[in-house]
């Protein structure tokens, strides 16, 4: 432990942190390491999104759902077993913790002073520090008819415990993937619907493969639409909107929105005591999670970085240790995973082929169709494909895409390649054992060399 540095003594705390999820509860722990006094304050449930409403719950009820041609559960009972899943790592990984650690805790709502203290239900809390790290919430467009006709959020579809015969997903990304299949998976028949296309930020060719997989299932897919009205007809929800000009019409049983979400920053007193908010209402911070006001600091889904809870948490620590520490900790996301946890997954990390364009870097790519890999081959299942992005110049890998079978274990080898500057040459003659997915990373890396369908099994 560092020696720790005296304080004024006016200060009630060293570190206050609005919130308790993944961005609140690792800058106090680090905190606290560094020997510092800190205090989070919340107005919700402890443990914020990931554990009650957010990665916890739907990957539980989505690992059921895909079980449900063996001995699986029903929605009913995928939702009991997800409740009792969430308050248990709630109890191990929150709430535990705080007197593991000494972290104090207040209910309430907070709201800032000034640099150096916070207002929690009208009582003053003073702090050397504070750390805003109060999520986000999921954002509504501004549809007519929407609020009327009811609709379900990647918070509230958790607590279906009957799947509808309908469903339309307004969002086609990780969210409304995830949640969508699962439905689809317990008997609903989804219609995925967005403004650009499924998994807009990913590479085209990762967005055909999926778009091809949900057609498979039965599913409608309906992308470059913008749904304009929704009503209520004969206890249907009808979506109605544009797709290239053209009108188009679904009829649901249920509506889930899943267009992103809006940062919890409202009511706070930021733009008072003069921090900045970017055009989304999401807290600007610069690269030690420093905001504008140097005593303020933010990490999380209320910050313009990427919304994933282990960013949340590398940035909430990096601003313990910016603030208490010797400093100097900043989040590198060049190498970033991203996992959509669909089936099959898809999984990426460092830029796609636009992305580096646009980033002013001379790029070849080379795609690897799933049948090449052998182990796809003895799943019986080769739906999906590998795409790496390199440097020409030197070869240097700058971004991979998956789609497959264990894709989200699979990136984290492109993710080392990519942090340590690694080439598709160097990738390409790395061990892989053979039938395994992981070796679909290595022939993908061969590609930009040779045909890896001339190669014996194994070769090197």
């Amino acid at each position: 432990m560092r020696p720790v540095e005296p304080i004024d003594s006016h200060h009630d705390y060293d570190l206050v942190v609005i919130g308790s999820g993944g961005a609140a509860f690792a800058p106090a722990i680090r905190a606290r390491d560094l020997g510092r006094s800190v205090v989070l304050i919340d107005r919700g449930t402890v443990g914020g999104t990931c554990v009650n409403v957010g990665c916890i719950p739907s990957k539980t009820l989505l690992a059921d759902s895909e079980r449900i041609n063996g001995p699986a559960p029903d929605l009913g009972a995928a939702v009991e077993r997800k409740d009792v899943l969430v308050a248990r790592l709630r109890q191990e990984k929150y709430l535990d913790l705080l007197d593991e650690y000494g972290i104090d805790l207040r209910a309430g709502e907070a709201e800032l002073v000034d640099g150096h203290s916070v207002a929690v239900d009208g009582a003053s809390v003073g702090a050397g520090a504070i750390l805003v790290a109060a999520g986000a919430r999921p954002a509504i467009p501004p549809i007519p008819g929407l609020e009327e006709a009811g609709y379900l959020t990647s918070a509230t579809a958790l607590e279906v415990s009957e799947p509808p015969v309908r469903l339309a997903v307004i969002g086609a990304n990780a969210v409304g993937l995830e949640l969508g299949q699962m439905f689809g998976n317990f008997g609903a028949r989804v219609t995925f619907i967005d403004l650009v296309r499924v998994v807009p930020f990913e590479e085209a060719e990762v967005a055909e493969a999926m778009r091809e997989v949900l057609e498979d299932q039965g599913h409608a897919v309906i992308e470059g639409a913008r749904t304009e009205r929704v009503s209520v007809e004969d206890g249907e929800r009808v979506l109605r909107g544009t797709v290239g000009g053209e009108p188009f019409e679904v009829r649901a049983d249920e509506i889930l929105v899943a267009t992103g979400r809006r940062p919890n920053t409202e009511g706070l007193g930021l733009e008072r005591v003069g921090v900045e908010l970017d055009p989304r209402g999401a807290i600007v911070v610069d690269s030690e999670q420093r905001t504008s006001v140097p005593s303020v600091f933010a990490a999380g889904d209320v910050t313009s970085q990427p919304q994933f809870v282990y960013v949340a948490a590398a940035g909430g620590a990096a601003a313990a240790e910016n603030a208490f520490g010797v400093g100097g900790e900043r989040l590198g996301l060049d190498s970033l995973p991203r996992i959509v946890f669909t089936a099959p997954q898809i999984a990426s990390a460092g830029l796609t082929e636009a992305q580096a364009r646009q980033r002013g870097f001379e790029v070849e790519s080379r795609i690897l169709p799933l049948d090449a890999v052998p182990r796809a081959l003895v799943n019986g299942d080769t739906r999906g494909l590998y795409k790496l992005v390199a440097e020409a110049s030197s070869g240097r890998l700058l971004g991979a895409s998956v789609v497959a079978d264990g894709a989200a274990e699979v990136i984290q080898a492109a993710v080392y390649a990519i942090e340590r500057g690694m080439t598709v040459g160097e990738v390409a003659s790395t061990w892989a054992p053979y039938l395994t997915m992981a070796e679909g990373f290595k022939l993908a890396a061969q590609t930009f060399t040779r045909d890896v369908a001339k190669l014996s099994c194994c070769a090197a």
